[in-house]
């Protein structure tokens, strides 16, 4: 994911390497440092032994732990760093041979995957008590994360960094003959309230018929997207492009008066941190309107920096929209004090700054 690419590449005063179990799109992010622990051939019925005989999350074998281990001895490493911590459920074995400093970071969806589960639960539990620190990126994942049953001493906010230089902050004109472009970048999931969106721009089109809507990213979704584009005859002002590269992606940011992303809370529990694609357009200038939902709530204040409606209220989006597309001088505030509030609190440098104290000073209780 990019921002986990973001954060190791922006390190500095530590020198990561990388473990993983394949690597893809190596032209779109390049590093040197990595090591790839294939899944061996038994996975598969490893997982099933785990899921359908014991019903519990499976692990890793011991082979698996031997060999991660081996490349982290060879590395001279002195800190172990597991991204998503429904990932780490599965590698506990590892977390507990480990001698050495272990961190596990949530990142949103992580916090809820197959809490369902006792058996899940408990695992989760285990892994939170045998690990040294936790990151989440929100206080609202902090919370989510006590109620696991994380020891709260124990977790720090480390929230996604935006690199600034790459989204400069540029004054919108906004247009006089109603051609409102809207854009929202997300996965096509449910929490990321993209039915929301649609049926608040149906009502926006009544009042201002030539605005266009341009929905960019690619998942399960997209057909049932496409379809309730027609169903509500929106489709031609309606842009579905699919996965969007980043350079394409800030080139849209400029192009468009407003962003939307009004997240909610997926039928599975699954709930948002702060979006990542909500940070750069209101870094960019973008006025954005969203959902009291989540961490979003800690990213913007609702009628300063940002504009919040409830979720699943695609009449109060509606309205809001209406209402502020008449009032410029409130957009040209709002897009001020979005960027603004980015560069105080998701700064990129600063962020990783704070990563850094934290790595550097586990290492010094450490030895």
């Amino acid at each position: 994911m990019l921002h986990i690419y973001r954060q190791i590449t922006g390190l500095r005063r530590v020198q990561p390497i990388v473990i993983a179990q394949k690597r893809e799109n190596p032209d779109k992010f390049p590093f040197d440092k990595i090591d790839i622990v294939a899944k061996p051939g038994t996975h598969f019925l490893r997982r099933f032994w785990f899921r359908q005989v014991r019903d519990r999350p499976w692990q890793i074998s011991s082979r698996e732990v031997r060999a991660v281990i081996d490349v982290l001895e060879r590395e001279q490493a002195q800190l172990l760093h597991i991204f998503f911590g429904h990932i780490a459920v599965h590698l506990l074995p590892l977390i507990r041979m480990w001698p050495k400093p272990r961190v596990v970071s949530f990142h949103g969806a992580d916090v809820l995957v197959d809490m369902e589960k006792p058996a899940y639960r408990q695992a989760t539990r285990q892994m939170l008590d045998a690990v040294t620190r936790v990151f989440v990126r929100s206080a609202s994942l902090q919370r989510a994360v006590v109620e696991l049953g994380c020891d709260e001493h124990k977790i720090d906010i480390v929230r996604t960094g935006i690199p600034l230089q790459e989204f400069p902050f540029r004054e919108r004109e906004f247009p006089a003959n109603g051609e409102w472009h809207f854009l929202q970048a997300s996965r096509l999931v449910q929490k990321k309230g993209i039915a929301t969106t649609l049926h608040a721009f149906t009502d926006f089109l009544a009042h201002y018929p030539n605005a266009m809507l341009t929905i960019a990213g690619e998942g399960p979704m997209l057909r049932e997207l496409q379809e309730l584009t027609r169903k509500l005859k929106i489709a031609n002002h309606v842009n579905l492009p699919g996965f969007v590269a980043p350079e394409r992606l800030r080139e849209i940011y400029y192009a468009s008066h407003i962003f939307l992303h009004p997240s909610e809370t997926g039928s599975d529990g699954n709930q948002e941190g702060i979006p990542n694609s909500m940070l750069e357009a209101m870094a960019t200038g973008l006025p954005v309107f969203a959902t009291d939902h989540g961490g979003i709530p800690e990213a913007i204040e609702n009628g300063i920096s940002g504009i919040l409606v409830p979720e699943r209220d695609h009449e109060a989006l509606s309205r809001a929209l209406v209402e502020s597309v008449q009032d410029r001088q409130l957009l040209e505030r709002l897009a001020r004090s979005g960027a603004q509030a980015v560069a105080q609190k998701f700064d990129q440098q600063n962020q990783i700054h704070h990563l850094e104290e934290i790595y550097l000073g586990m290492l010094g209780r450490f030895g």
